[in-house]
């Protein structure tokens, strides 16, 4: 068993928040991260490797004739040789454990529009194009998420100032700028009444 092997017996994903749709940005850099440790990611980025056909042909050539015998006849014999078949055979288990992996961290829903797919390229590219392309649901669920924060008396004001930081760096974090005056100003205008 190469080390190679056996170190993807112990690629260890169970800490990956399963696909939802909205997490993709998270999720994909995480399984990217994961495949690259034990450098199975390139089965993401190219498609499976064609076999080589190597065909040799082997002549006879006549030999001088000789008093009384006849000029033997020339013959053909063609053979055709796989060059990359162990090349083939890696991208195919490759290709196996990283479709396997993507599938496993897919929610029920995203899973049953992926799971026909046999190419993890094809998954990781139609991922890409349906999640990755456009984070405007992401934008408009983290806007949400700080507009509609309310601080309450029930619990310790830090703790809360903390979950209002985090919905703003996730604002940050998709490329919506926001002052540091607008975040104040927006905080104080949620505290409650009290």
């Amino acid at each position: 068993m190469t080390s190679n092997s056996q170190t993807r017996l112990y690629l260890d994903l169970s800490k990956v928040e399963s696909l939802d749709g909205i997490n993709y940005k998270g999720w994909s850099q995480r399984m990217l991260i994961a495949f690259e440790q034990v450098e199975i990611d390139y089965v993401l980025f190219r498609d499976a490797p064609k076999p080589i056909e190597q065909t040799n042909t082997m002549i006879e050539i006549p030999s001088t004739p000789v008093l009384g015998n006849k000029e033997s006849s020339s013959s053909q014999m063609t053979t055709t040789v796989v060059a990359n078949e162990s090349e083939i055979k890696k991208f195919d288990r490759d290709n196996k454990f990283v479709r396997g992996h993507l599938l496993n961290s897919m929610k029920y829903n995203i899973f049953d529009l992926y799971v026909n797919m046999k190419s993890a390229k094809e998954m990781w590219e139609s991922l890409e194009k349906k999640y990755g392309a456009d984070d405007a649901g992401k934008k408009k669920y983290v806007t949400g998420n700080w507009l509609n924060f309310k601080l309450v008396d029930t619990k310790p004001i830090m703790d809360q100032v903390h979950v209002y930081e985090n919905y703003v760096a996730e604002i940050l974090a998709q490329v919506m700028k926001m002052c540091e005056i607008l975040q104040a100003n927006v905080l104080i205008e949620k505290l409650p009444d009290s």
